[in-house]
């Protein structure tokens, strides 16, 4: 069986390349890959195809693929929109096994591109060819000269080879984080932009990138993302590897979220979605560009932070001062110095410094210049920190900065700590980068990188979990509904959930005056009373939901009266819910919806008839572990409220879980035939039960 990836190979390192287009002039598009593969050291076969000339920057050319001599792994397009197609034919034709359309023209200007674009697509598959683009700015190895772009920036910037691979979906986005890391002294392998992804994606890229064992850091930008299984491979391997993968995810949107019916569907907007895709496979989404990059130098360094602990050292109090705002901002622990390794910093310092954190130096490393390692040395002792920031605004002529680099890698290399020196003077940076020390021109730079990397290693932890899907027993999910039935009654939703094993107040059914009054007494008042209708998702503002009932007769009058509102309303009516008024200390939201890409996303967070309000949730995409879950409740910020309070006991969080994890059972086990479920509230009593006492089930429209 042929290797689906073969294709790689053609990318990362063709014998041959042809240019359709290829142009004299090296600024044109046509013209910038013919000059960068000279320039850059390309030593395989170049055939420009050109049929108005005998040669193209020096180079024999061909008036027409079937002319060249030998067939060309790797065919790039750099023909007007009109003419792409039949490039793509010829490429088919001469066995091509990749081509980059650099050609814009198709999918992104309307019905008419798409149709070509589409067209272009179905050509390449039939030949069992891979198309990248159209609409890119093209791939770059700068390991071996491959450069099938025709970015500016290489132009301007020299390339050199290095241990990062960048993948982007927009050519812009793959060529600017080059140029930082480029500035910065850092080498780069690979840039390579996807454009319309009519065929090759970013995960794919990123998959044959990652291939390359050289490769130790990979930088993602994508507008969507159009394969997230593929992704999650890509995701997985990285693991595997030990490779840090940062991605910068555009879009941030929340309008789709303003039509959604359900609380659930209010509250997960596609980024939310994204977000937790993301996290649960151990990909680190940064913000901006600069979050994409800042933080570089440390992941190459290979350290790992073991957990948030800071330890700052300075010769300025004032940085010490800001450190530890950003610290604060940024979630980094400072940790107090105490015990035995106070009394030992505080025999090497000068008597007017303070054994602390941040640990202030003082103008005495001036004199004192082996002050700086003896303080190191002292901390690397204790199990003090798991990263350092050393914050150096005056360090340069007249210090001993070849001593204190030779502390910091001591310092790091005896602790396994990261480490991270800020300093305004360039020769003191230079100093630390060639000690592999990382170096900053801003502390919040130093500060940001730190907790990147802190952030980073908590999702290779998390997504080094396996995650069990437990067994749990589920009875069989309805699979018919009504013609024209959007959403499950409250009785039916309530039902099927108790089936599942989802705990639910005491309820019953009525449809009579003197069935409520019977019901009224098997339950335990104060009850409330719901009219049930699939026509009426949200019943209290219709005057269906009456509270604190504590009579026969009045249940019997209140059942009356609901069977009459919905009559009145012109609703279909299943029914009245007599239910048992429950104890709510917290009041929770948990909400379940089939994501057409992504699959079951579960929501958990504040809930009641402010939900929306108070906005504070998290996202979880099924399967996830039971300890996943946990985490998922203590990000909340209403988390405080879950544990013991002015001496009442906690409420059971356990039991939260429980419904978490069997409400993902039931989205996987129902998948699209289900869009979504929302239990809301889920009450909490302190030391009780918790339970489901409001849901609603909403079918896809496929089911109805």
């Amino acid at each position: 069986m042929a290797n689906p990836n073969s294709w790689w190979q053609a990318v990362l390192q063709p014998r041959c390349v042809a240019v359709i287009g290829a142009s004299n002039s090296p600024d044109k598009v046509g013209g910038r890959p013919l000059r960068y593969m000279q320039r850059f050291g390309f030593n395989g076969r170049i055939f420009p195809i050109n049929p108005t000339r005998s040669e193209v920057q020096g180079i024999k050319a061909f008036s027409s693929l079937r002319e060249v001599p030998d067939r060309p792994e790797l065919a790039i397009v750099a023909v007007p929109a009109a003419n792409a197609l039949s490039a793509v034919q010829a490429c088919a034709e001469r066995g091509v096994e990749v081509v980059v359309v650099l050609t814009s023209g198709f999918g992104e200007t309307g019905p008419e591109g798409r149709a070509v674009q589409d067209s272009i697509v179905a050509t390449a598959r039939r030949a069992g060819m891979r198309i990248i683009g159209p609409n890119t700015q093209g791939v770059a190895n700068f390991g071996n000269g491959t450069i099938a772009s025709f970015a500016t920036l290489f132009s301007e910037i020299e390339p050199s080879d290095g241990p990062v691979g960048i993948v982007s979906q927009s050519g812009a986005m793959s060529v600017v984080p080059y140029a930082h890391l480029r500035r910065a002294g850092i080498g780069v392998r690979y840039a390579h932009a996807t454009g319309n992804e009519a065929d090759v994606t970013v995960a794919d890229l990123a998959a044959s990138v990652l291939d390359d064992s050289s490769i130790r850091l990979l930088l993602l930008y994508m507008e969507s993302i159009q394969n997230p299984a593929a992704l999650a491979a890509v995701a997985m391997r990285a693991h595997a590897r030990g490779v840090p993968v940062l991605a910068l995810k555009s879009g941030r949107s929340t309008r789709g979220a303003a039509a959604a019916s359900s609380h659930t569907g209010a509250l997960l907007s596609e980024d939310r979605v994204v977000d937790a895709f993301l996290r649960q496979h151990g990909i680190l989404r940064v913000d901006d560009m600069h979050g994409l990059v800042n933080a570089a130098d440390l992941f190459l360094s290979g350290k790992r932070s073991r957990g948030r602990r800071l330890a700052v050292v300075s010769n300025s109090g004032a940085s010490c001062v800001m450190a530890a705002d950003l610290a604060e901002a940024h979630g980094l622990d400072m940790p107090d110095v105490k015990g035995p390794t106070r009394a030992a910093l505080a025999a090497v310092l000068p008597s007017f410094a303070t054994p602390s954190n941040p640990l202030d130096l003082t103008g005495a490393l001036l004199s004192q210049s082996g002050l700086f390692g003896q303080a190191l040395d002292v901390l690397a002792r204790s199990d003090f920190a798991d990263q350092m920031m050393i914050s150096l605004p005056n360090a340069g002529a007249g210090y001993d900065v070849p001593g204190f680099v030779e502390a910091a890698r001591s310092y790091s290399h005896r602790t396994g700590a990261a480490v991270a020196v800020v300093t305004p003077n360039p020769s003191t940076a230079d100093a630390f980068r060639k000690g592999g020390i990382a170096a900053f021109d801003h502390d919040s730079h130093a500060i940001a990188a730190l907790a990147q990397l802190a952030r980073w290693n908590q999702l290779e932890a998390g997504s080094a979990s396996p995650v069990m899907i437990e067994d749990i027993k589920l009875p069989l999910l309805p699979t018919e509904v009504p013609y024209g039935q959007v959403y499950a009654s409250e009785w039916a939703s309530l039902s099927l959930l108790q089936a599942c094993g989802l705990p639910t107040p005491r309820m019953r059914l009525c449809h009579t005056p003197d069935e409520g009054r019977r019901a009224f007494a098997g339950l335990k008042a104060p009850l409330v009373i719901k009219g049930c209708s699939p026509d009426v998702p949200h019943k209290s503002e219709y005057g269906l939901v009456r509270l604190g009932i504590a009579t026969s007769d009045e249940a019997a009058q209140v059942t009356q009266a609901m069977q009459q509102r919905m009559k009145d309303l012109g609703v279909r009516s299943e029914g009245v819910i007599l239910a048992e008024m429950k104890k709510a200390d917290v009041e929770l939201l948990l909400g379940g919806r089939y994501d057409p890409k992504f699959g079951p996303v579960i929501t958990v967070g504040a809930g009641g008839k402010y939900v929306e309000a108070l906005d504070d949730v998290a996202v979880l995409l099924a399967p996830f572990s039971r300890a996943a879950a946990k985490a998922s409740l203590q990000s909340l910020r209403m988390a405080p409220l879950f544990g013991a309070l002015r001496g009442d006991p906690a409420i059971d969080v356990d039991g939260v879980v429980d419904m978490m994890l069997r409400l993902a059972a039931i989205m996987l086990r129902a998948g699209p035939a289900i869009a979504s479920i929302d239990l809301n509230p889920v009450l909490a009593e302190r030391g009780g039960a918790v339970v489901v006492a409001d849901a609603l089930i909403e079918y896809a429209e496929g089911q109805q």
